[in-house]
């Protein structure tokens, strides 16, 4: 396959993980409601410590196992976040400021 192709395929990978997010998504929302309705804190370390060793159980490479957590904190980071708006605890502006993305436009693949 030549740069274009692997490009391709990259495209559609992303594809799914943008499917996939969005499904984890939607279920850190109703996880978000569960806790607000049983009065369960937002952030629960040690849940995030299982999803982390989770993970690195089912990785297989090439990716790094520290890479992977890393990625999958920021995944939680943000999914924390979707719940705590869920709840209210946020206020319009502040969700504006976190809509913004840290990656450069300039950046590819």
């Amino acid at each position: 396959m030549d740069i274009a192709d692997w490009r391709k395929k990259i495209d559609e990978l992303d594809r799914r993980l943008v499917e996939l997010l969005s499904e984890r998504a939607r279920a850190a929302v109703e996880i978000g409601r569960l806790k607000r309705h049983t009065s369960l804190p937002i952030y629960e370390p040690d849940r995030e410590r299982i999803v982390f060793e989770n993970v690195q159980q089912l990785n297989q490479g090439p990716l790094p196992g520290k890479d992977l957590v890393r990625i999958f904190e920021r995944i939680m980071d943000v999914m924390r976040n979707i719940q705590k708006e869920g709840i209210g605890e946020k206020s319009g502006e502040a969700l504006e400021t976190e809509k913004q993305t840290e990656l450069d436009s300039e950046l590819n693949d």
